[in-house]
C-alpha cells in the first residue's frame, strides 16, 4: 500500500509517498481503508522532530482520517467491517496519510451522514479542540460571553459555530477579511485584529479562547473578566495564573457529539485544498506557506463520496 512517510526529520522535502506493508489491527484497534485524512500544523510539527508524542522516524504522517473498516482487533465489539468511520488514528498522531491504517477503536466513531469522507477526515481534531475549550475547559453557558481570538481559522471556526449554537454570545478576534465569513456564521460583534491598539475596543468577555497565541493574544487578556475563564490551544509560552494550555482528547463520546452537531446542520466544517496521496509533500509545503484554499487541507486516497 502506499503511504506518506518521513525516514527523517525535517523540511517538507522529507516526505515521500512510498509503498509499505498493510498493518494488522492489534487488541482494540481497527483496521481502516482511508478514504481520505487531513493535513495539520501538528503534521509539520511531528515532520520537524518537535512532537513531545509522536514516535521517531521511519513513520507514517498524520491523524485524522475518516474510511471504512476493513478488519476489528480482538476485543473490538462496537465495530465491524464495511461501518464507515472518523476520528483519529492514536495518540502519537500518526500513521493516517495511508491507503489502509490502524486506529484505537476508542478514538474514533461512526461517520456523519451529512458528511462525505473528505468533509469527516478535516474534522476530528479541530473540532474536537473547539469543544473542548468552549465547554470542557471555559464552560461556557447560555448567555454568557467568549472572545474567539482567531475566529476565523479553523478552530476558531468550530468554536464560534458550537457558541452561536448553544447560546453563548461570541467575540470575534480576526482580520476584516474574515468578516463576511463569520457574519455567516452568525457573529455580530468583530474586532479587527490588524487595526492599532484594538484591544482598547474591546468588551469584558466571561471566557476567552485562544487559537493563535502571541502578541494578539496578550492583548486580549485584558478582556478578561475577574474570574473568567482563559484558554488556549497554541501558546505554551509563560500564562497568566488560572490559564489552561491543552492537548486535544479525541474520543468516541467527543465524536458521537459531533455527528449530532453535523447531522442536525449545527455545525459545518470547511474544507480548504484537496490533494491526492500522492501530493503528500506539497501538502506539507502549503502548511509552510505555499498557497492554498483556506480551510483544513485534505489528501483525498479513495472515493470523496461515499
Amino acid at each position: 500500500m502506499k503511504a506518506a512517510r518521513i525516514h527523517s526529520f525535517g523540511p517538507p522535502d522529507v516526505v515521500v509517498v512510498e509503498d509499505v506493508p498493510m498493518p494488522s489491527p492489534g487488541p482494540d484497534e481497527v483496521l481502516v481503508r482511508v478514504m481520505a485524512a487531513g493535513v495539520a500544523p501538528w503534521d509539520a510539527i511531528i515532520r520537524d522532530g518537535k512532537s513531545k508524542v509522536s514516535p521517531q522516524p521511519p513513520l507514517t504522517l498524520g491523524s485524522d482520517f475518516s474510511g471504512v473498516v476493513e478488519k476489528v482487533g480482538p476485543g473490538v465489539t462496537d465495530f465491524a467491517p464495511a461501518d464507515q468511520i472518523y476520528g483519529v488514528t492514536n495518540p502519537q498522531f500518526c500513521g493516517a496519510q495511508a491507503e489502509f491504517a490502524v486506529a484505537t477503536a476508542g478514538m474514533v466513531a461512526r461517520k456523519p451522514q451529512s458528511l462525505n469522507h473528505v468533509e469527516a477526515a478535516s474534522a476530528p481534531v479541530i473540532a474536537v479542540t473547539a469543544w473542548q475549550m468552549l465547554f470542557q475547559y471555559a464552560r461556557a453557558m447560555r448567555g454568557q460571553t467568549v472572545m474567539v481570538v482567531g475566529a476565523a481559522g479553523n478552530v476558531g471556526a468550530y468554536a464560534v459555530q458550537m457558541a452561536v449554537d448553544a447560546g453563548i454570545h461570541v467575540v470575534a478576534i480576526a482580520h476584516l477579511d474574515d468578516e463576511d465569513l463569520l457574519r455567516t456564521l452568525g457573529v455580530k460583534s468583530i474586532i479587527d485584529s490588524s487595526k492599532p491598539a484594538f484591544e482598547q475596543d474591546l468588551p469584558q468577555v466571561d471566557a476567552i479562547l485562544d487559537t493563535v497565541g502571541g502578541s494578539t493574544f496578550q492583548r486580549c487578556i485584558s478582556a478578561l473578566k475577574p474570574g473568567g475563564k482563559l484558554v488556549t490551544s497554541v501558546s505554551t509560552q509563560p500564562l497568566p495564573a488560572g490559564a489552561v494550555f491543552f492537548y486535544a482528547e479525541v474520543t468516541n463520546a467527543r465524536l458521537q457529539t459531533l455527528t449530532t452537531l453535523f447531522d442536525a446542520g449545527r455545525i459545518t466544517p470547511r474544507v480548504g485544498s484537496i490533494l491526492p496521496l500522492s501530493e503528500a509533500r506539497h501538502a506539507q509545503r502549503m502548511l509552510a506557506g505555499a498557497p492554498h484554499k483556506p480551510g483544513k487541507i485534505v489528501l483525498q486516497i479513495g472515493n470523496p463520496q461515499q
